[in-house]
């Protein structure tokens, strides 16, 4: 018996070329990709924050940095800048940056203690390698529901 073929994932393809309405839109479908995890998203007012969306879990709230890529370099993966515009994040300005990569419609949650040790100013994403470095956080939604910052 012949099983049907599943279809492909259409690639998502974008016009936004200004970098910083598409980091807007890139919001919006983290909040939206979130909301349909059953997460409770928050979005804060103004882009004078270190992060970009809050996840409420267990009373306490989970800071989330949103990035996005479209850029695949020749060795078949994506490369994502994970730095503001100007200088470097200070260390406790997020809990989590969330990559989207946008060709493939898929979504890194990556504890921000990853990014700021050793500091990166940019990540490789291989999206087809389940070995990679990076492998473990795709998709990995369970960790803004199930995260617990120590308070001081």
């Amino acid at each position: 018996m012949k099983l049907p073929k599943t279809p492909l994932k259409p690639a998502i393809k974008i016009k936004i070329k200004n970098g910083k309405r598409r980091g807007e839109w890139a919001e919006l479908q983290f909040i939206a990709a979130a909301a349909k995890h059953g997460l409770q998203v928050f979005n804060p007012w103004g882009d004078s924050a270190s992060y970009d969306a809050v996840i409420e879990t267990h009373g306490r709230f989970v800071r989330v940095q949103v990035k996005s890529t479209t850029s695949r370099r020749p060795e078949g993966c994506y490369k994502c800048n994970v730095r503001p515009a100007r200088g470097r994040y200070k260390r406790g300005a997020f809990d989590f940056i969330a990559v989207y990569v946008i060709p493939e419609d898929l979504w890194y949650i990556i504890p921000a203690k990853c990014i700021f040790v050793p500091k990166k100013s940019a990540i490789l994403l291989y999206t087809n390698s389940p070995t990679s470095r990076w492998a473990p956080y795709k998709e990995n939604w369970d960790q803004l529901r199930n995260h617990r910052r120590r308070t001081a």
